[in-house]
């Protein structure tokens, strides 16, 4: 029997008393992990009630004590990250290379928090009347919650709880579903850096128990990772019940290959960037636009791309692991045929991949679609799986103006050795991270994740400053002290003491 996964309330690990539970699935597998409980309403109420009380307390800790706690926490992330990594593998599929990285991506994040006293650091502005002074200070919101996806189960969680309990806030996390085990092991490892109960708490479910979390009055802040519907919706729900929204959603990331660029690191980094984690990330590339003569290297990519294969996690040969359920392998193969159906020229098609041992596990193989268009079913929807669109372009102008006209802006990049090339790119480009001569532009946390347009639902974006400046607010004081009121009776005593 597998184990049914727990909440964490008050800093215990409880059962819910649920009857509903969904299965936790290897997909390289089908081999069913854990269960994982739909939390019902009143333990829901119990975890945010649990993290109101320990705000109260927590907030009055010192500044640089909480920096300390985010270096014990960072370093036992650091001791079991190859564990971490295993697990992460096990529930998403991905590589165990592959999974490192993602544990790394977060342990860098809570690196930035352990800077905390610094990024909270207030204003202040001496007589800006005669003997008066203002200063602003940087106080927490209170209890604040995260709804993070399946495709990076330690780096998002650690994207948000880390920097808002930082900041002097509590967190109720409500991880994917399909991925709960390893943000239970980043929970049990912050318990033991010596985080007080309830500043952290955890609670699991689908679509019902978001929306208590996006209606609970007591939730001043929502941070949010996954689709472009659901980011639609909770930034809608958000905000009508008055709450801070960060809302992160899909992307259609292109990649601009200028004829002068470095052939072989064009090819390199397109293998990676959209095959890699089997393209279940946000800032993939999906679509490379050659540009002119770049056009030439179509079957010098398939060439590399049909070197490549998935595999399952400790498969060291494997580029890339399964997709992460039947309904999103059943999604990619749908929009593979309709390319076809649509005219595009099916270059490398991975539909009918399998690997030995896991025939029945969710893989899909390497695919190339050339001639794509932007009106091809297969352009306008966020595909999520590794393939690789190619579009044609006869000037840069025409690549800039493919991706501006793209309702998406997560990432893009440029590879070209023409330094006006990449100054016009980076200058004309509506999008929010660009990348030259670097694939996959994901800025490291002391710059924040800015992704644009229906990427992103919101004011202020993660991490970095605009992670603190979310997860706060600002107090302004103006201040007057009367003279007379000094030892002495006037500003000539004050002289003579000194």
């Amino acid at each position: 029997m597998s184990q049914k996964i727990k909440l964490l309330v008050d800093g215990a690990f409880v059962e819910s008393s649920t009857p509903t539970y969904l299965p936790v699935e290897n997909p390289a597998t089908l081999e069913i992990l854990a269960e994982v409980p739909l939390t019902l309403p009143e333990e829901i109420n119990q975890a945010v009630n649990a993290a109101r009380r320990a705000f109260t307390t927590w907030k009055e800790v010192a500044t640089p004590e909480r920096a300390r706690l985010f270096l014990k926490y960072q370093h036992l992330l650091k001791q079991h990250q190859n564990e971490i990594a295993e697990i992460l593998s096990r529930e998403n599929g991905k590589t165990f290379l592959d999974a490192m990285g993602d544990v790394w991506r977060g342990i860098e994040v809570v690196e930035h928090a352990c800077n905390i006293p610094t990024l909270m650091m207030g204003e202040t502005v001496e007589n800006v009347a005669r003997g008066v002074d203002t200063y602003s200070y940087v106080q927490p919101l209170g209890v604040c919650a995260g709804i993070t996806p399946f495709n990076f189960p330690a780096m998002i969680p650690l994207w948000m709880f880390p920097m808002a309990i930082a900041c002097g806030n509590t967190f109720v996390l409500k991880p994917s579903e399909q991925t709960p085990m390893t943000s239970i092991r980043l929970a049990e490892l912050f318990l033991e850096a010596g985080f007080p109960n309830g500043v952290l708490n955890i609670v699991h479910g689908a679509k019902d128990q978001v929306n208590h979390l996006l209606t609970h009055p007591d939730i001043k802040a929502i941070s949010f990772v996954g689709s472009v519907p659901v980011a639609e919706h909770v930034y809608r729900t958000g905000t009508q019940h008055l709450k801070r929204v960060q809302a992160f959603g899909g992307a259609k990331n292109h990649m601009v290959v200028m004829p002068d660029a470095n052939k072989q690191q064009v090819i390199n980094s397109l293998v990676g960037a959209s095959c890699g984690a089997a393209g279940q990330r946000c800032m993939a590339i999906s679509v490379a636009v050659l540009v002119g003569e770049a056009q030439q290297w179509a079957e010098d990519i398939k060439t590399a791309l049909s070197t490549i294969n998935p595999g399952v996690w400790n498969d060291e040969s494997a580029a890339y692991g399964p997709l992460i359920n039947r309904q999103s392998k059943e999604k990619v193969l749908r929009l593979i045929n309709s390319a076809h159906l649509e005219g595009a020229k099916i270059l490398l098609d991975g539909s009918n991949y399998s690997v030995k041992g896991y025939e029945k596990g969710y893989f899909v193989g390497p695919t190339l679609l050339g001639d794509v268009t932007a009106d091809m079913s297969v352009y306008k929807e966020e595909i999520f799986g590794p393939a690789l669109l190619l579009m044609n372009a006869a000037s840069l102008d025409e690549g800039i103006s493919i991706i501006n006209s793209n309702p998406y802006g997560n990432g893009t990049s440029i590879f070209t050795n023409s330094g006006a090339a990449a100054r016009k790119f980076q200058h004309e480009i509506e999008v929010g991270q660009i990348g030259v001569n670097i694939p996959i532009p994901v800025p490291l946390p002391f710059f924040s994740f800015t992704g644009w347009r229906r990427s992103f639902f919101g004011d202020l974006h993660a991490y970095g400053k605009q992670g603190v400046r979310f997860y706060t607010e600002t107090k302004t004081i103006t201040a007057r002290w009367f003279e007379e009121d000094l030892p002495g009776g006037n500003v000539n005593m004050t002289i003579q003491l000194k």
